[in-house]
């Protein structure tokens, strides 16, 4: 059964676009070179949702690594490298238009910092699509995911309040967040890189529905594509 809400607010990576796979190499890349050595599960667990400085963090408490200097700035190098050409979701373009067609308000809020945010959509050719409501830290105090502000800025700036908004999330930190906001969080377990343990962990932090592709989500929204 559909259900009507004022607003949606998407993640970005993992929800719209497929980058995790790329991200997920890079990573490893990037760990390899300075003898951190992960498995594909433990890199997702420490990257997925998260800004660069929360990976850093969790690597300074759990492993007792500490970045050096220059860590920052060579990563932004290599993530904008990245970017040119990105995949999007199977169905994601579709959910736009048809909100869109729709008039139900949409946005994107994003722990991507905010040029990479925007090199992301123009590579998966959504930018037009999401138009000026990608939102990111920087408009909020650099205050990411799993800090709630930046949905509720999101929302704000489509004119609703975020109790009324449905979020949808792939990654801890983001569920939380908005959890914490006040919206209705539901999971798109339509990326690869989230197994059954993600989705336990999804449902631990609040996430109250689960839709394996964008077609289910548009049949919960109640939207369909335009001809």
């Amino acid at each position: 059964m559909a259900v009507t809400f004022a607003a949606v607010l998407f993640d970005l990576d993992g929800v719209l676009i497929d980058t995790e796979t790329i991200i997920g190499a890079l990573w490893a890349d990037i760990f390899a070179e300075r003898d951190l050595h992960l498995s594909a599960a433990e890199i997702t667990r420490l990257t997925s949702g998260q800004r660069f400085e929360g990976v850093l963090r969790q690597l300074d408490e759990e492993r007792g690594w500490k970045a050096p200097e220059d860590f920052l700035p060579m990563l932004g190098e290599r993530f904008n490298g990245a970017f040119a050409h990105v995949p999007v979701i199977e169905g994601a373009s579709d959910t736009l238009r048809a909100l869109k067609a729709a008039a139900m308000p949409y946005a994107v809020a994003s722990n991507s910092e905010k040029n990479r945010l925007r090199m992301k959509l123009d590579g998966a050719g959504l930018a037009d699509l999401v138009g000026p409501h990608a939102y990111d830290p920087s408009l909020v105090g650099m205050r990411g995911k799993p800090d709630p502000a930046l949905y509720v800025y999101a929302a704000a700036q489509l004119g609703v309040a975020v109790r009324d908004c449905v979020v949808i999330e792939d990654s801890a930190p983001g569920a939380r967040a908005g959890v914490a906001a006040g919206a209705t969080v539901w999971g798109l377990l339509a990326g690869g890189h989230l197994t059954h343990d993600g989705r336990e962990v999804l449902e631990g932090v609040g996430v109250t529905r689960f839709l394996n592709s964008h077609a289910e989500l548009r049949e919960a929204l109640g939207v369909e594509v335009p001809a």
